[in-house]
């Protein structure tokens, strides 16, 4: 491993300073694995980071700061979540190398530390970040190394043991530094659990919001909340919700989630809590996994008691946008395990998410096989034709699919998808996504709002809103329906997605500098998002930054060897003469032909 300067950096210019968790990780023996079988080595090493790091760092909160050969360093608002985070990470990788020789296992190290950073220009500097990579140098394969400031804000918040490894003289550090090992007390289950899912959709209760204000007001608010998180959810047609009075009965009643899921045949229990303080109310939600009692999700939400109902719609928002991705992903993790011939067709759908949330151009073909398998297991399964065509639609705006293919085999799916279940918002969706790279502003819109209408709490469908006013020209319009998609999920898997959109927004509102910005941040979380790229590469050109705009055009001709100034026109879907002349203008610049 290079030392941590080199590989890290040092900032030059203005730096943002504040306090985060520090979280890096990187491939124990990984030179001697590449010496063995370099191709194989690397494209394991991209397996991993597809299936298990980049998805679990994203749904712990998380973000992804930059990636180095076999490394990568993230940073986290939460110490807590750093360390859920770090041992999923590891619970994943011991069951995926199980069958692993030996000699091949490809182990991680990983070392988290609390510290004080600069920020710039997306990345991060600051004896904070050189400790966390010393740390992450002296963990064990397949271990876990944290500072002391990690083990004394986690002690007790999670069911992991911290074993003292005493006072470490870490190379280039002036001081000493006390290190822990993480022990993990119960890993959390990746296998098959005992608990079956009805319909073999994940089926999930809503526990009664407990009252922790002393005020019977409140009693009356938690209730709200409940109800209509249990309306909510009802609406995502993925997820079997437990009804109401069924729930209401372990009301005032301390109940593990093991004892709420045995009783009422589900996996996940969703639980919550009403505090008022004042002229303020804090509501707090968490959702845990009922078969080994681990939190999956968790998140509070501060409020100003202005509009009290209001405030109960504004949070049923928020948590229902958040619940169903969540599910999706544990459900994703509990299937792992399981050859793809013994799955159903729900099993099919939920295997291949990742291959759906990810975004970026890929030449795999696991996520098509696996749709293509569900229709052929249930030929009347729409959200399996709507995933689809949602990836048809997505491998078409990456310029990885034959444009007129793309579309007209997208629209097909799409539209059967509709008339096999015209109440799934996924249907309206992946029409509308295709209506959008086909320049058509109107039937996108109006297939959106169909989606909304059927599912007001679904981010997505806000975020592909705001991507088609973007590419019609309505950029403000575009960033104020990013904001409402970034409120209702502030933690969501599409966040590169997002912040692609915004970049696109401020370019096509002529702020280049902060579409730069907004650009480099989505492709250091996704390196092969070629759309980001693509902007990217304009806005630079247009600033004037010739030498970003070139190195982004070699990642976007990497990613879309066919990219062309007559791909762009014919293809790209801008609306508007003027904004796609300025777009074409900045790839010019770059050196597009």
């Amino acid at each position: 491993m290079i030392s941590a300067e080199g590989r890290w950096g040092v900032p030059t210019g203005q730096a943002k300073r504040r306090l985060c968790a520090i979280f890096a990780a990187d491939v124990a023996g990984y030179s001697r694995l590449v010496g063995i079988d370099e191709e194989g080595t690397l494209s394991r090493l991209t397996m991993h980071r597809r299936d298990v790091l980049d998805p679990v760092i994203l749904r712990n909160g998380g973000g992804i700061v930059k990636t180095t050969g076999d490394g990568l360093l993230a940073q986290f608002a939460s110490v807590i979540d750093a360390v859920r985070c770090a041992v999923e990470v590891q619970t994943l990788m011991a069951s995926r190398n199980a069958s692993e020789a030996d000699g091949m296992r490809m182990d991680f190290r990983i070392g988290i530390n609390v510290g004080d950073i600069l920020e710039q220009d997306g990345d991060i500097f600051g004896d904070g970040v050189n400790i966390t990579a010393r740390l992450e140098g002296i963990a064990e394969p397949g271990g876990i190394c944290v500072s002391a400031r990690v083990r004394d804000d986690a002690a007790g918040k999670v069911d992991y043991a911290f074993d003292d490894m005493g006072e470490q003289a870490l190379k280039n550090i002036e001081h000493p530094v006390r290190a822990f090992r993480v022990r993990v007390v119960n890993p959390p289950t990746v296998g098959p659990p005992g608990q079956a899912t009805s319909l073999g959709k994940p089926s999930i209760a809503v526990l009664p919001f407990q009252n922790m204000s002393g005020d019977p007001e409140q009693e009356y608010f938690g209730d709200g909340i409940t109800e209509d998180i249990i309306t909510a959810l009802s609406k995502a047609r993925g997820v079997l919700v437990i009804a109401r009075n069924s729930t209401f009965a372990f009301k005032g009643k301390a109940v593990s989630s093991r004892q709420v899921a045995r009783e009422l045949g589900v996996r996940y229990v969703l639980g919550g809590s009403v505090r008022k303080a004042g002229d303020r109310l804090r509501v707090t939600g968490h959702l845990a996994d009922a078969t080994s009692d681990n939190h999956i999700w968790a998140e509070h939400y501060d409020r100003p008691v202005s509009d009290i109902f209001a405030l109960q719609d504004e949070i049923t928002a928020n948590v229902a946008a958040a619940i169903e991705p969540q599910l999706y992903a544990a459900e994703n993790l509990r299937l792992q395990s399981k050859p793809p011939e013994s799955l159903d067709a729900w099993g099919c759908v939920v295997r291949a998410m990742p291959y759906i949330w990810t975004w970026v151009s890929q030449k795999d073909e696991t996520g098509i096989a696996l749709l293509k398998r569900a229709i052929e297991l249930d030929p009347g399964y729409a959200r399996a034709r709507s995933l689809l065509a949602w990836i048809f639609a997505t491998r078409v705006a990456l310029g990885n699919m034959d444009f007129e293919r793309g579309v007209s085999d997208g629209l097909i799916l799409a539209q059967r998808a509709i008339d096999l279940d015209p109440d799934d918002p996924w249907g309206h969706l992946a029409a509308a996504y295709i209506f959008t790279f086909t320049r058509r502003f109107g039937p996108a819109v109006e297939e959106l709002n169909e989606s909304l209408q059927r599912n007001p709490c679904f981010a997505l469908a806000r975020v592909i809103l705001a991507v088609t006013y973007a590419y019609a020209g309505l950029a403000e319009e575009g960033y104020r329906q990013l904001e409402i998609a970034s409120r209702l999920s502030p933690r969501d898997f599409a966040q590169p997605a997002n912040l692609s959109i915004e970049g696109l927004c401020h370019l096509i509102a002529g702020r280049y500098a902060d579409a730069v910005t907004a650009e480099r941040r989505a492709v250091q979380l996704r390196p092969d998002f070629g759309t980001a790229w693509r902007t990217l590469t304009a806005a630079a050109g247009l600033t004037g930054d010739l030498e970003v705009a070139r190195q982004g055009l070699a990642e976007c001709k990497r990613l879309q060897p066919n990219l062309s100034i007559a791909w762009v026109e014919k293809y790209h879907p801008l609306i508007r003469a003027e904004d796609r002349a300025r777009y074409i203008e900045g790839l010019r610049l770059a050196g597009l032909e």
